[in-house]
């Protein structure tokens, strides 16, 4: 269903934008910084349970869009892609000091907090809508099927991504600060790229 260059793909964009320190892993450093690396991995698995949430909304609105308006797919590729245009012009311009964040000292407030910051975080919904569809393709079966595979893929590589950063904790966060706005403008470069990529179809 789905082949290897698109999977490829999908990886290398998911790996690089979980890379970038955005309110989510800032979360799970602050956490490994209060509470040693366990409290660091706790809170990406929290992180990781709430974007699993986003992951089957995406999904199954879009299977509903489809059935209603199969249009409606194309307009949500391309709408997509000026969103990813726009985060690409916020991570470009982003301050590093606005993503501080308090994290949680014990396992199970790292997870509690970790989930409901990201299930709750629209503009997390909205990336990851924005995000999914243009990996999908129509002529290779069910869209929901590939999305909530690619899904899969991305909550499970964002999740080992984000625990390494907790888990690395108090002795990553000041190195952080010296390197986001580097890696805020490698952001800003995939997102424009994966933007391009959709409207190239």
């Amino acid at each position: 269903m789905l082949d290897l260059p698109t999977i490829l793909a999908f990886l290398t964009a998911g790996i690089a934008l979980n890379l970038t320190p955005g309110a989510d892993v800032m979360f799970a450093i602050a956490s490994g910084t209060r509470g040693g690396w366990r409290a660091g991995v706790a809170a990406s698995a929290g992180v990781a349970l709430g974007a699993m949430g986003h992951v089957l909304l995406a999904t199954f609105g879009v299977a509903a869009l489809l059935a209603a308006y199969p249009l409606g797919f194309d307009i949500l590729r391309y709408a997509g892609a000026a969103y990813l245009l726009w985060l690409a012009w916020q991570a470009w311009t982003a301050d590093p000091e606005t993503k501080k964040a308090q994290g949680r000292a014990s396992l199970l407030g790292a997870v509690r907090q970790g989930a409901i910051t990201n299930l709750l975080n629209p503009k997390v919904a909205l990336f990851v809508l924005a995000f999914l569809p243009q990996f999908a393709d129509p002529a290779r079966g069910p869209v929901w099927t590939q999305m909530l595979l690619l899904g899969a893929m991305f909550i499970t590589t964002g999740f080992f991504v984000t625990a390494a950063y907790g888990a690395l904790g108090g002795w990553f966060a000041s190195a952080m600060t010296r390197r986001a706005i580097v890696l805020n403008r490698i952001a800003s470069v995939v997102f424009a790229a994966l933007a391009l990529r959709l409207v190239k179809g």
